[in-house]
């Protein structure tokens, strides 16, 4: 998934995996699988390299960096965690 910004300055959250393409008409124009079209402020190379990026964190989940409160909240396996 990644985040871009539509013209009225509203965010959106996308699944990299069902963009079919990407135009620049001059506005940068998603095209997704499903027919529906996005035009958001992003240029066409900086969305490009937020799908590699969001990919290569697939590949490489210990690249992520996490939150303090998300560590702590982490499950550890055989430990029962209950209030």
């Amino acid at each position: 998934m990644i985040r871009v910004t539509r013209l009225n300055r509203t965010g959106v959250v996308l699944n990299s995996d069902l963009i079919q393409q990407i135009e620049s008409t001059p506005d940068t124009v998603i095209s997704m699988t499903n027919g529906e079209r996005i035009v958001v402020l992003e240029s066409p190379d900086e969305v490009i390299q937020r799908v590699v990026e969001f990919r290569r964190s697939i590949l490489n989940p210990q690249s992520l960096e996490f939150s303090e409160p998300a560590l702590d909240q982490a499950v550890t396996p055989g430990v029962r965690h209950g209030r």
